[in-house]
């Protein structure tokens, strides 16, 4: 049996992504993952609701989901992947540090009522820095895009 492809999740809900990640309300900007191969390719979800604080400001009379959440969203699902994916249960990291933000653009904006899906693919690895190439969509649009790294710290 081959141990080394990658194991494919169907779904991990809110109480998993909160153990994984050290992010909470108002900054945890991933709800659900609800597909997972391993580090390689996973999907978050990121429902947008007119409640949460930042509408508040930006903007009181058209909300608008701020882009750098978007991004910090797909970073946050990129977290989730190489935690659960590459280390697994056992060999958690410590943390996982964004470190780059490459080739960002912001094609749509997001409101309150759409649901983000974060499709994020690993560009390369090596020893604790990790890329991802993400995308963020709504019905199908996409809305975002941009390179990401980031660093694990290990123990």
């Amino acid at each position: 049996m081959d141990t080394s492809a990658p194991k494919t999740i169907e779904a991990i809900d809110i109480q998993k992504i909160l153990d994984v990640l050290p992010h909470r309300y108002p900054f945890l900007l991933v709800d659900r993952i609800v597909d997972m191969r391993g580090a390689d390719y996973g999907v978050g979800i990121k429902n947008v609701t007119a409640n949460e604080p930042q509408f508040t400001g930006h903007f009181p009379s058209r909300p608008i989901f701020p882009g750098v959440f978007i991004v910090e969203g797909m970073a946050q699902a990129a977290g989730v992947l190489v935690t659960l994916g590459h280390y697994g249960e056992h060999a958690r990291p410590k943390n996982v540090l964004f470190s780059t933000i490459d080739k960002c653009k912001f094609r749509k904006p997001v409101i309150p009522g759409d649901q983000l899906r974060y499709e994020m693919t690993k560009i390369a690895s090596k020893r604790n820095i990790w890329w991802y190439r993400g995308e963020a969509k709504v019905d199908g649009v996409l809305v975002a895009e941009a390179e990401l790294s980031a660093m694990v710290i290990i123990g």
